[in-house]
């Protein structure tokens, strides 16, 4: 342990995992250590017995709910957008070898009190029923225009100019009411608040041409895709990518103490006694709190069924998103949920999570408007946990310190992180035009 590295990884989260891979495939000498005796962090996979432990307190589940073994329960669960950034990452580090990628059955959206699938496309527009004859025309105009935009070709931009026109002038000029705007911005350009509407709009028309590209990737019912076996699956899979290029992975390392030189730079890092020398250390909040502040926290419940979420078209696997204007909040809710068609629990169970930004102390009554969308649950488990994000300067003390999951049940924002620790750490930016087709593990 006595040797020199030039990144020091601490915690096998999902975000730490990946920079392990990247910073490793680049050639950087890599020690990769974590407190616990698994794999994951915050974002590990728990069977049920571990499941039980964790929120029961005991190592008993009931019998009923059949093998303990069976079960792969995300702890931040979060699907892939099929064209999205992390999976260019994955096929960028090639750690696509190791996994096995299945698509998601549907992506919904929650609007005046029922559960509607999310209109991508024009012609989808035209058959949804959340909007009336003359809306669906309007939308559908927009729709084409989003479409067909490229921001190389101004022939497509219709004489406006994105970077400066904002979400809510472009919507406007196609004359589309608000209920129409809330599953645009919340359900396909995956807002998570309405500040986007005052910001310019070529984030948002990126945003959606993401969801369209995505959706027809597949020719499934939704843009997502989902390992098998669950999201435990991808830090195994970095570990492995980052012991073919020589890092060194340690589990079960008490203690983990980060040391500074007298400039206030890393110097190693010290568990049981012996010290590892290194230039920078990447990790989650947990790991150096007090370079961490608290800005939030996600209310989650977690439930095991033995049916599909209603009106979802006994989708095995699906996302629901509850826009908050619907649910007079200040930010979304989601629910997500997973079956045995993707090996996270036995044959006829399902896993349903319902997240979203606490804005109160009570998450079993603040998830009310998602849990009475599940139906008759087996069994439920509440939990409230902190968010934290670093209030370091990465260039003083080299320490580069991941923000803890939000409640988004997609990855969009989580690589967005990963990719920005990257470039602070290197000075460089990760090459994501691959080709997409090297993920195609996800068909049947």
């Amino acid at each position: 342990m006595d040797e020199e590295y030039d990144v020091i990884v601490l915690g096998t989260g999902l975000k730490e995992c990946i920079l392990s891979g990247l910073l490793s495939v680049d050639g950087l000498k890599v020690l990769h250590m974590d407190r616990n005796d698994y794999y994951g962090g915050e974002s590990a996979s728990l069977n049920l017995i571990q499941l039980w432990k964790r929120f029961r307190g005991n190592d008993k589940p009931p019998a009923h709910l059949g093998s303990s073994r069976d079960y792969n329960v995300d702890m931040i669960p979060k699907f892939m957008m099929a064209n999205g950034n992390l999976v260019r990452v994955l096929i960028h580090t090639d750690v696509t070898k190791y996994l096995y990628f299945k698509a998601v059955d549907g992506g919904y959206v929650f609007n005046k009190g029922k559960v509607h699938k999310v209109p991508a496309t024009d012609m989808e527009a035209l058959k949804s029923p959340l909007m009336g004859i003359f809306e669906k025309r309007r939308a559908r105009k927009f729709f084409i225009y989003v479409q067909n935009y490229e921001d190389s070709d101004p022939k497509t931009h219709e004489g406006m100019d994105l970077t400066r026109v904002t979400t809510r002038e472009l919507i406007a000029k196609y004359g589309l009411d608000d209920n129409t705007i809330d599953f645009i911005g919340h359900a396909l350009a995956l807002h998570r608040d309405d500040r986007y509407l005052n910001e310019p709009a070529l984030d948002t028309v990126k945003r959606m041409k993401l969801y369209a590209e995505s959706l027809a990737r597949f020719q499934g019912g939704s843009p997502y895709i989902y390992p098998l076996y669950g999201l435990g699956e991808l830090p195994q899979a970095f570990a492995r990518l980052s012991a073919v290029y020589g890092g060194t992975y340690m589990l079960n390392k008490p203690g983990c103490k980060v040391e500074f030189d007298e400039e206030g730079k890393v110097a190693g890092v010290t568990s049981e006694g012996e010290t590892a020398k290194c230039k920078k250390v990447v990790c989650d909040p947990s790991y150096l709190p007090n370079k961490a502040r608290k800005v939030g926290r996600v209310a989650r419940a977690i439930a095991i069924m033995s049916h599909p979420i209603p009106s979802t078209d006994e989708s095995h696997s699906v996302q629901v998103i509850l826009p908050q204007k619907q649910l007079g909040r200040r930010s979304d809710m989601y629910l997500f949920c997973c079956s045995y068609t993707h090996n996270v629990a036995p044959k006829g169970k399902f896993i349903a999570f319902v997240s979203t930004e606490a804005e109160t102390d009570h998450p079993e009554t603040e998830l009310k408007p998602g849990i009475d969308l599940l139906g008759p649950v087996d069994e439920i488990f509440f939990d409230i946990y902190d968010r934290y994000e670093p209030v370091n300067e990465p260039s003083l003390d080299n320490c580069f310190i991941s923000t803890s999951y939000d409640a988004t049940t997609h990855f969009e924002s989580t690589v967005t992180d990963v990719l920005n620790m990257y470039t602070m750490i290197t000075g460089k930016v990760v090459d994501l035009s691959v080709d997409l087709s090297a993920a195609s593990a996800a068909e049947e």
